[in-house]
């Protein structure tokens, strides 16, 4: 008789379903592990055999064989202890749950414990509608809760496994827990955010013309560039955009959790984008994710459907910011290893900021530029232009003045953007506009005869690209939104084009 429990392990951030399997046969007693087991399920097996001593089981004095199918796929993780001891404590008697997923790490006095793999392998299951029901460490419902329509089984001990195996209905539950917030009902889907700001617009002295780009880059989610002197408020706006970005879905907060359950972070579930600032000396595989045997997930992966802002832009690696360029255009990145090729989602807003030459002075009415013209032209080649060409917005900031007040709070923002954000999804968009494929902008960005006419005239005069007009359209889109018209105006167009970089 082979008794057979499901499991599962990640392939970069997908899950794979796993079935575990047991023989018992007669000859020398020893215990081994197969099928591509990594060293923490190999470390399992004294886990396993301690606790199933320690809690009054005999350990069968046969040939144990434990297989993890398919063989050819590695595993990892110690969430496998929980269904092997399971299979060994009941190898007298048949387990009659097929479909039923087991998930635990094994404490030796036999307490069921979490991992940190749980909850991306759960979801990645949800996601592919590959499980119904789990059971799992009580200690790991405070997140799992979160993730809709499994039947879940709690539990706590070794023993209550054994026990709930085959009675599963004694201690079965299903969770919904809803999200903390405001919530947004649009088309019978529910939207989430929060009115705190931390740090606020109000806080930013000026800089109008900066923060009327903020509010359209975040209304539309689109690759934002800022160029100023040193102190002239940057970085104080960067890090305000986190607070003011659109409602999120239930699918993209469990996602972002999914991302710092993979980074090693706890995540609080609450639903505010994330904003990511690695330092331009990080290197390529902390940006992008690497790992020389099994990939790992980057900066780029955990900017997903938030912000990734690179201050003092032109520092960075040129590697960097060409291998950037995949993302920026396609939404995802690819990690191709030796063992492994791994793709990872990257929907984020692209901000960053840069001063106008390297000692960050050709702007200021104040300073004297102490740079030469080689030095200038050498700082700004190391943006290229199809890089910059994948970018939306540019604003060229002002320097402060005494006399500058704040004239607009993020309160204000985040309730025009929530409005905006409206207006696109009772559109029936699926993406946000910074993020609209050509196809999508066709259908959506439809122009006024006025606006039809400034772009073409523009066109001709500019001799813009191909995705510079379509990157146009998509702004012009935005600005529309936020005063509620139908179709693109004559001013949005303009606006739009203001926003353009000056070759």
């Amino acid at each position: 008789m082979i008794n057979k429990l499901l499991s599962a392990t990640l392939e970069g951030v997908q899950a794979r379903k796993i079935t575990v399997e047991a023989t018992f046969t007669k000859g020398l007693p020893g215990f081994s592990v197969v099928g591509l087991a990594g060293s923490d399920i190999q470390e399992a097996k004294e886990r396993v055999k301690a606790v199933l001593l320690t809690n009054d089981f005999k350990f069968p004095p046969l040939k144990i064989t434990v297989n993890l199918a398919p063989s050819d796929a590695k595993k990892s993780g110690t969430h496998f202890d929980l269904p092997i001891a399971l299979l060994i404590a009941l190898n007298k008697e048949s387990i009659e749950q097929k479909e039923l997923f087991v998930f635990g790490e094994l404490g030796l006095d036999g307490r069921v414990k979490s991992s940190s793999q749980i909850f991306p392998i759960l979801l990645s299951l949800k996601e592919q509608n590959l499980i119904k029901r789990a059971i799992v460490p009580t200690e790991a419902m405070e997140y799992l809760q979160h993730i809709p329509d499994i039947e879940y089984i709690p539990v706590n001990h070794l023993q209550e496994a054994i026990s709930l195996i085959n009675n599963p209905e004694k201690n079965r539950q299903t969770y919904k827990r809803d999200f903390d917030g405001e919530k947004l009902d649009i088309s019978n889907r529910y939207y989430f955010y929060q009115k705190e700001y931390p740090q606020d617009f109000s806080e930013v002295k000026g800089q109008e013309i900066a923060k009327r780009a903020s509010l359209i880059a975040s209304a539309g989610m689109h690759n934002f560039l800022m160029e100023g002197s040193p102190g002239c408020g940057k970085s104080m706006i960067a890090k305000r955009l986190q607070y003011i970005l659109p409602p999120v879905s239930q699918e993209e907060i469990l996602s972002i959790a999914k991302h710092q359950f993979l980074d090693n972070q706890t995540p609080n579930f609450k639903p505010i984008r994330p904003f990511r600032s690695p330092h331009h000396t990080a290197t390529s595989a902390s940006i992008f994710g690497g790992g020389s045997h099994r990939a790992k997930i980057g900066e780029v992966a955990l900017a997903n459907y938030g912000v990734l802002f690179f201050d003092e832009l032109p520092h960075f690696s040129k590697n960097i910011l060409e291998a950037l360029r995949e993302p920026l255009q396609d939404k995802i990145v690819n990690i191709a290893r030796v063992n492994s090729k791994v793709s990872y989602d990257a929907n984020f807003m692209f901000v960053s900021a840069m001063n106008p030459c390297p000692c960050g002075n050709l702007l200021s009415k104040r300073d004297i530029c102490r740079c030469s013209e080689s030095e200038i032209k050498r700082y700004r080649n190391r943006l290229s232009e199809p890089f910059l060409d994948r970018i939306d917005i540019f604003v060229t900031m002002q320097e402060v003045d005494f006399s500058d007040k704040a004239t607009l709070n993020s309160k204000d923002m985040h309730e025009a953007v929530c409005l905006a954000f409206i207006s696109q999804k009772r559109r029936g968009q699926k993406n946000l506009n910074g993020k609209l494929t050509e196809k999508e902008v066709d259908e959506f960005c439809i122009l006024d005869s006025e606006a039809k006419k400034i772009l073409s005239q523009a066109m001709q005069r500019f001799a813009l690209s191909h995705r510079s007009i379509v990157s146009i359209k998509k702004v012009a889109r935005t600005i529309a939104d936020l005063k509620n018209q139908e179709l693109i105006t004559r001013e949005a167009i303009l606006e739009a084009l203001s926003y353009r970089r000056r070759k």
